[in-house]
């Protein structure tokens, strides 16, 4: 086994609200508005991120949507939100809520144990 350390992945949880300009617009209207505005913001200044999208307006009034960014190390995640700043996305198509950042099983990785709170059925 290496001794080489990696730093571990970095994950996100940004959760987000809709704004009325978002609701406003039609399904085809948000999808280009968010492949023409949001998505090559975020292809040109990041590398090494990745999502997943998550409806939960019909389980929460506080949050409509959870996002679930991963990426190769806390740059690569810095670079991704500077992106995501810089586009209609924050705070105009969305209200970023919370953002909730870790590293999956961290504590296995410092304690040096099996990540037991992992679990699969």
């Amino acid at each position: 086994m290496s001794s080489t350390r990696t730093a571990p992945p970095v994950t996100a949880f940004m959760l987000v609200k809709t704004t009325p300009e978002w609701l406003a617009m039609t399904v085809e209207e948000r999808v280009a508005a968010f492949t023409e505005q949001v998505v090559p913001a975020v292809k040109a200044k990041t590398s090494g991120v990745r999502s997943r999208f998550y409806d939960t307006e019909f389980y929460s009034a506080r949050v409509t949507d959870v996002w679930v960014w991963e990426a190769d190390d806390h740059e690569a995640y810095q670079l991704l939100v500077d992106a995501l700043r810089e586009t209609p996305f924050w705070d105009r198509y969305f209200e970023v809520v919370d953002l909730l950042v870790g590293t999956e099983n961290g504590y296995a990785r410092t304690y040096g144990v099996d990540a037991v709170t992992t679990i699969s059925t």
